[in-house]
């Protein structure tokens, strides 16, 4: 007779091939659903934002989002359940994404208008490139993840120097154009700065005497210079990462991550056995 951990255990491990898992047909009708279900929810949201249609149809779109959250909850709750170690689960992407899924909702009880953030709901489509199988779109997804993590500190960096600059050049155009000229304080001025060296341009505050012009016109010229940095050092970094192993979609049992080398017997996330 088995004994009620062994059942349990077993159960357990169904459940979590069902959940995490896209290689059995179960799993992969699972997600398949739950994929429709993500987009349907995403799309009531977006209509109950459509004046005439809330006014006709506000009270069903209503329920079917609290349908999708309460569905949505059991699902999360479901998924702490099966992992073995649900706090590594929690602060994963995938976990904090599917928290951030049906918070909004719950918000909305305290906060009115809150339930408009649901449509956070569709990065929870990021899961079709694993349910569909689409190896080779999840390696470019993860190489361009990996490119982007490397290159935090080097545009963390540029970033530093642009801000630098903007506050340097708002404060000199404070100075030379004046209240006078739309340029009322210096937070005003960097907002023009930051404006004029991304090359966007509003239109709203402009100079007016020729030494504005000039500096403006060094701003322009240094941000078309200043786009080209970080898609450099991306560049390299995507270089890099294309080089890596090959990874698979097979999920943790502990943690819940994929992204595996594809002899991997241990998961190297949280060392759990795969």
């Amino acid at each position: 007779m088995t004994a009620p951990d062994d059942r349990h255990a077993a159960w357990r491990e169904r459940l979590h091939q069902i959940i995490f898992e896209a290689d059995t047909p179960a799993g992969r009708t699972f997600d398949v659903t739950l994929l429709v279900a993500i987009v349907l929810s995403v799309l009531a949201v977006v209509l109950d934002s459509v004046g005439y249609i809330q006014a006709s149809y506000g009270p069903v779109l209503r329920a079917a989002e609290w349908f999708f959250t309460v569905l949505f909850t059991v699902e999360y709750l479901v998924r702490l359940a099966v992992v073995h170690r649900p706090l590594r689960y929690m602060v994963s992407l995938y976990g904090l994404v599917d928290l951030i899924a049906i918070v909004p909702t719950w918000l909305a009880l305290f906060v009115p208008g809150a339930q408009t953030l649901l449509v956070i709901r569709a990065l929870r489509l990021l899961r079709v490139f694993r349910v569909l199988k689409m190896a080779g779109y999840l390696r470019e997804a993860r190489v361009l993840g990996a490119a982007v993590a490397a290159s935090g500190r080097k545009i963390a960096v540029f970033l530093g120097a642009v801000l630098t600059i903007v506050v340097i050049v708002g404060s000199l155009m404070y100075v030379v154009e004046g209240p006078e000229n739309g340029f009322v304080n210096i937070p005003e001025s960097m907002y023009w700065a930051i404006v004029t060296l991304s090359t966007v341009g509003y239109g709203d505050i402009a100079p007016n005497t020729p030494l504005g012009k000039l500096l403006a016109s060094f701003v322009m010229a240094l941000g078309y210079g200043i786009i080209a940095v970080p898609t450099g050092i991306v560049t390299v970094e995507l270089a890099n990462a294309a080089r890596a192993t090959v990874v698979t979609t097979q999920a943790c049992p502990a943690c819940g991550r994929d992204g595996h080398d594809p002899d991997a017997r241990h998961c190297k996330f949280c060392g759990a056995k795969l």
